[in-house]
C-alpha cells in the first residue's frame, strides 16, 4: 500500500530514531504472536489472551507494553518499538510476527504501515476509540482512516466504542462490538487437604485475611481487628507481611503487646483461642483467600497500591476492602468499584468499621459475588478473540 500524505508528514514530524535491535533479546524459534498493550489498563487482559496462547497453543509470544510488568515465564516482555519507519523495520525484521494484536485502538501508523507492508495480520481487541500517540498527536490527512483500514478486524468494547472506530474510518465490516476481553486472574492454587483440614478447624469462627501488608499498615490492621474483636469475640485475623522476613519480628512483637498468637512457620495451628495467626508463605495465597470471607489488600491503605492483584481474591470469593491507593491496579478497582465489588476506607477506623459490618455472612457474600462476577468477566471474548487468532494463523479466514 502506497504510503498517504498523512503518513509521509507524520513521519517527517518525527525526530531520527536509532533503531534498537542489538538491544533485543533472540527471537525464539517458530511461529509468534505479537501483543501490544498501550498503557496499564490493557496489560492484564492481554497477559491473559498471553497466557492462554503459550499454554494451550505453545506459541512463544512477545508482550510489548510501557514501564516494568510481570508476566508468564515463557512471554517475552519488551517495550514497544518506536513509531517511526526505520525503528518498525528493524523491529519487525528481528520479531518477524506472524500476527499482531493491538489493545485499546492505539495507532502507530508507522509500524502498522510496515506490518501491512509484510502482509502480518493485524486486529484490535478491547478496542475503545482510535488515536495516536499522545507526543504525536495532529492533523495528518486521511491517516487514521488508512491506518484502520490496515485491520483484518477491530473487536470492540460497546456500541460507543464501534463508533468511534466507524468515526475515524474503519471499514464496517471490520468492526465488531464483542466486549472487555477478561482479566489475567489466574485462580490461585491451595492444596485441598491442607483447606479442608483448616475448614473443619476455624469451622463456625469469623475469619479475615490481612494479605500483603507493608510495614506501615500492620498498626492499623491490628487497630481494626482490635475493634472488631470487640463485636466478635472469636474473630481471627490471618496476617500475611508482605515481606515474608517480617513475620518472625512482626510475631515477636504481637506476643510483647499480648496478642495470643500462632505462627505458620512454627506448624502452630490457629486454635479456638488464638486471635492472630501469622503466615509468611506468599505460594499459600490461594489457601487464605479460600479460607477467609473477608479480606484486606495490603499496600493500598498506607503504601504505593495493593501488593497483590485484587483479582486474585475476587476470583476465590472473598470480599475485598482496600485502601485509598490503587496504585497500577487503579482500572481493576474502578471496574470493582462501578459493580459495588469492594469496600473503600480511608482509616484504621474506617477499616475496623467496615470489617465489623462485613461480619455478617450476608453482606459479605454480596460484596464477593459482585467481585467474582467482575473477575469472570470477559472469559467468552477471550475465547472468541483466541478462536479468531487461530483461525488466522491456521489460514482458515
Amino acid at each position: 500500500m502506497p504510503s498517504s500524505l498523512g503518513l509521509t508528514l507524520y513521519n517527517l514530524g518525527q525526530r531520527r530514531e536509532q533503531a534498537e535491535g542489538s538491544a533485543r533479546p533472540p527471537r525464539p524459534a517458530g511461529r509468534l504472536v505479537w501483543l501490544h498493550a498501550p498503557d496499564a489498563e490493557a496489560v492484564s487482559p492481554m497477559q491473559a489472551l498471553a497466557r492462554r496462547l503459550v499454554e494451550e497453543d505453545g506459541v512463544p509470544v512477545l508482550l510489548t507494553a510501557p514501564g516494568q510488568i510481570t508476566a508468564h515465564p515463557a512471554v517475552l516482555v519488551q517495550p514497544p518499538p518506536n513509531d517511526s519507519p526505520a525503528e518498525a523495520r528493524s523491529f519487525l525484521d528481528h520479531w518477524r510476527p506472524e500476527i499482531a494484536i493491538f489493545a485499546g485502538g492505539q495507532l502507530r501508523p508507522a509500524v502498522m504501515h510496515e506490518a501491512a507492508e509484510r502482509k502480518i495480520p493485524m486486529l484490535v481487541v478491547n478496542g475503545r476509540a482510535p488515536a495516536f500517540l499522545r507526543e504525536r498527536d495532529g492533523w495528518y490527512p486521511g491517516l487514521m482512516r488508512s491506518a484502520l483500514a490496515r485491520f483484518r478486524g477491530i473487536m470492540a468494547v460497546d456500541e460507543s466504542a464501534a463508533r468511534a472506530f466507524r468515526k475515524g474510518g474503519a471499514a464496517l465490516s471490520a468492526v465488531a462490538v464483542t466486549g472487555r476481553m477478561e482479566e489475567d486472574g489466574v485462580v490461585l492454587p491451595a492444596t485441598e487437604a491442607e483447606r479442608s483440614a483448616l475448614a473443619k478447624l476455624l469451622a463456625a469462627r469469623p475469619v479475615w485475611f490481612a494479605a500483603g501488608v507493608t510495614h506501615e499498615e500492620e498498626a492499623a490492621v491490628l487497630q481494626a481487628h482490635r475493634m472488631a474483636l470487640q463485636h466478635s469475640h472469636r474473630l481471627l485475623l490471618i496476617l500475611m507481611p508482605e515481606d515474608p522476613t517480617r513475620a518472625a519480628p512482626l510475631a515477636s512483637a504481637l506476643e510483647a503487646d499480648d496478642w495470643a498468637l500462632a505462627q505458620r512457620a512454627l506448624e502452630e495451628e490457629p486454635e479456638p483461642d488464638i486471635e492472630v495467626f501469622v503466615v509468611d508463605n506468599p505460594a499459600e495465597y490461594g489457601l487464605w483467600y479460600r479460607l477467609a470471607p473477608v479480606c484486606f489488600l495490603g499496600g493500598s491503605l498506607m503504601g504505593k497500591g495493593p501488593t497483590r492483584n485484587p483479582m486474585e481474591a475476587a476470583a476465590l470469593g472473598s470480599a475485598i476492602l482496600h485502601g485509598p491507593r490503587t496504585g497500577l491496579s487503579g482500572p481493576i478497582f474502578g471496574r470493582l468499584g462501578a459493580a459495588r465489588a469492594t469496600r473503600a476506607v480511608a482509616s484504621a477506623t474506617g477499616l475496623g468499621e467496615a470489617l465489623g459490618d462485613l461480619l455478617a455472612p450476608d453482606r459479605a457474600a454480596r460484596l464477593a459475588q459482585a467481585a467474582w462476577a467482575v473477575a469472570s468477566d470477559g472469559a467468552e471474548v477471550t475465547e472468541l478473540v483466541l478462536t479468531r487468532v487461530r483461525a488466522i494463523m491456521d489460514g482458515d479466514e
